[in-house]
């Protein structure tokens, strides 16, 4: 299981800036090794954030995006307590949900 994401979530007039910090190797599937062998495709295909439950955020990722990636986002209509909640999935289906409370 991948490391946990890095969330932060703070709060300004009713609008949360979200920062996620993502431990994933994101290899591209045309990179060689030491052997010449071609090191196979790994990455996060799919992104989702959600406010107390209610989804926000749907990206679909390929293997352009760089290793541990950094994501970032403004949800309108949140305040300090809420739940902010940041899950991925990647082409070999392993998943991650990690959770932070806004400030």
């Amino acid at each position: 299981m991948a490391d946990p994401m890095k969330i932060r979530a703070v709060v300004r007039n009713g609008v949360a800036d979200v920062r996620v910090l993502m431990a994933h190797e994101m290899e591209t599937g045309q990179r060689k090794d030491s052997s010449g062998k071609l090191v196979p495709a790994w990455y996060i295909s799919e992104v989702t954030g959600a406010l107390n439950g209610k989804q926000v955020l749907k990206a679909y990722w390929g293997p352009a995006i760089s290793k541990n990636p950094y994501l970032q986002f403004k949800v309108k209509g949140a305040k300090a307590g809420d739940k902010i909640t940041v899950s991925w999935v990647d082409n070999k289906g392993e998943k991650r949900t990690d959770e932070a409370t806004a400030s």
